[in-house]
Order: structure tokens, then C-alpha cells, then sequence
């Protein structure tokens, strides 16, 4: 039995990780894999591989990077015959012709449970809502996006700790564990085990841009910390301090404020804390920082950070909010 592997970002190149490695005992080939074409990074702007794409390198494995699906695409991927077509984070729609050259069909790694939180940014949604729960659902490719018939799903339970990087981790190593299963079924079988169809209210999510990462100081302590897990770490949290960009990469809620600072600004930054970080007062409450980033500059702990920057304390945060 033969697939294709569809991804690109560092989560998909560790769920093809685990694919590769365990394919010899779960009875398949990996035939091939397509990943987003090379993209501009860096000061120097030099073209750089998708991480799928660099370990398809590595492996010696057929890779393909076509900007569209479109017949020249189909025409390098059809020779490879292919019986199977595996995604997870590929970034594009696979199309009616495109899908019936594998004799199954194809399958997708999506990280909720489905349908709720369909489209491209499940993780980001999942935290920033304060789910108590989410999971990892391997459906089948369908015309629609995200929704096609289950085939497998875990639930996994939040303890308001998760980054959407960890989320991405977990997503990567559970749904490939699923995906192995059902791929040595399916080599057993001759073919896919029927999914079921999706039940419940559905939801929808967007993309995530730069301007959705600022930082309100009006929200919540609370709300403002899953907004900095929800973003971490693309496209990371930000705020700006004097009018320039800082990024928050890590913080925390001060659970024992009882309200001392309530005639102070929000955005304001309060004090410096050598045990519990730099504290900043908020719409409700106060948000400690831990982990802070001027721009040009390498992420700091909060306590090399306040090193460098001994005029920190009392500046507004936001105060003159501008793009960058």
C-alpha cells in the first residue's frame, strides 16, 4: 500500500516522522510528499523549505512542491500510484480531480473535535475560549472543507497550561498514532473502515493575523493570558512599549490582587516582582510578564529583561498603539 503525504509546518513534518518511521510495521510506503513551495526568510530573504519539505530531503523521499493543484501537479503525483492521500496543515483544497487519482480517497489530521472549530486556526480558538476540552480528528477529505465523515477522534482535556505550539505537538503525535491504525486497517482491508457522519452544531474559524495578536490592556488578566498561549508562538502577542513593538511570549495571572491598583491606567506597568515577573495592571486584575522580546532582540526572561531596561516600570503599555 502507497500514500502521499500533504503538510508543511514544523507539526506536520512530526506526524510524517512518525508515519515514516513506522511504515515498514504497519505495512505501507510512503510514495511521495507535497509541501508549500520554498518561502522568503530572514533579513536576506533567501528561500527556505517548508520543515515537511526539509525532512522529505533528508529521507530521500519524492517531494513536490507545486503552487497549485492544478493538471501539471496531477501529472507528477498520478505515476506514483498511489493508494492513499494522507494531510495535516497542507494549506490547500484538494479538488474533485485531484482526489480521485487515490483509490481511497484521502484522509486529514484536523486538531478539534470536529465539528466544532472547522477551518485553519481550531488551536488558537480552542484556547482562547478557555475550552475545557478539545481533541484530534481524522476525517475524510471532502469537497467541503472539514466535512468529511469521521474516521477516529480523542478527546483530550485542557488544563488552561496549553500553548497552541503544545497543542500542535500533541496533535502531531496522537493523530499519527490514529492515522496509523487506520492506514493498517485499511493495507488488512483492502480499503478505508466507513466513517460516521458529523452530529452537533459546527463553528468556524478564520486566519490569524498580526493585528489579531495586539494586546488589549481593557480585556481581562485572564482573557489577555490565553490570548499570549493562543498565539504562541506565531504570531505571538504584542504590545508596544514608548510606541515601539514588544512581544510577550509567556505570563501569568496574579491570582492574590485585591484591587490595590484600581485608580492606575491600564497597560500600566505596576513593579517588578523578582519572584513572580513584571506585573501589569488590566481591565480586571493584574497580568504578570515572563518571557518579554523588544524588537531586534532575542526573547528575555522577565529578569534579564528588567536588567536592560531599568526604566520599565511606570510605562504604559499601548499607549500609542501603532502597527509594525
Amino acid at each position: 500500500m502507497k500514500i502521499i503525504y500533504a503538510g508543511s509546518p514544523i507539526a506536520a513534518k512530526e506526524t510524517l516522522q512518525i508515519l515514516v518511521e513506522n511504515q515498514k510495521a504497519y505495512g505501507f510506503e510512503t510514495a511521495g510528499v507535497l509541501s508549500n513551495p520554498p518561502s522568503a526568510q530572514g533579513r536576506h530573504k533567501e528561500l527556505v523549505n517548508t520543515p515537511v519539505a526539509q525532512y522529505a530531503i533528508e529521507k530521500g523521499i519524492p517531494l513536490f512542491t507545486p503552487g497549485h493543484l492544478d493538471s501539471q501537479a496531477r501529472e507528477q503525483i498520478l505515476p506514483l500510484g498511489a493508494d492513499l492521500l494522507v494531510c495535516f496543515a497542507y494549506g490547500h483544497i484538494f479538488g474533485p480531480k485531484f482526489l480521485e487519482m487515490f483509490r481511497m480517497g484521502g484522509i486529514n489530521l484536523h486538531p478539534s473535535l470536529l465539528p466544532k472549530y472547522r477551518g485553519c486556526t481550531p488551536v488558537p480558538a480552542a484556547i482562547l475560549n478557555r475550552d475545557k476540552e478539545t481533541g484530534f480528528t481524522v476525517q475524510r477529505l471532502s469537497l467541503k472543507m472539514d466535512e468529511g465523515e469521521i474516521l477516529a477522534q480523542k478527546k483530550v482535556i485542557l488544563n488552561q497550561t496549553e500553548t497552541a505550539d503544545s497543542l500542535l505537538h500533541d496533535a502531531a503525535v496522537e493523530g499519527g498514532k490514529l492515522i496509523l491504525e487506520l492506514i493498517k486497517n485499511a493495507s488488512l482491508n483492502g480499503n478505508l473502515e466507513k466513517g460516521v457522519s458529523q452530529n452537533g452544531d459546527s463553528s468556524y474559524t478564520v486566519q490569524i493575523t498580526k493585528e489579531d495578536a495586539r494586546i488589549d490592556w481593557n480585556k481581562s488578566a485572564v482573557e489577555i493570558e490565553a490570548k499570549v498561549r493562543a498565539y504562541y508562538s506565531e504570531p505571538c502577542c504584542w504590545t508596544t512599549e514608548k510606541g515601539q513593538p514588544l512581544k510577550i511570549h509567556k505570563s501569568k495571572v496574579i491570582q492574590n490582587y485585591n484591587g490595590e491598583y484600581e485608580s492606575e491606567p491600564v497597560g500600566k506597568v505596576l513593579l517588578f516582582d523578582k519572584n513572580e515577573g513584571i506585573f501589569v495592571k488590566t481591565g480586571n486584575g493584574i497580568l504578570s510578564l515572563l518571557i518579554l522580546q523588544k524588537q531586534g532582540k532575542k526573547a528575555m526572561n522577565y529578569k534579564d529583561f528588567m536588567n536592560g531596561a531599568r526604566d520599565f516600570t511606570g510605562t504604559v503599555l499601548g499607549a500609542n498603539d501603532g502597527n509594525y
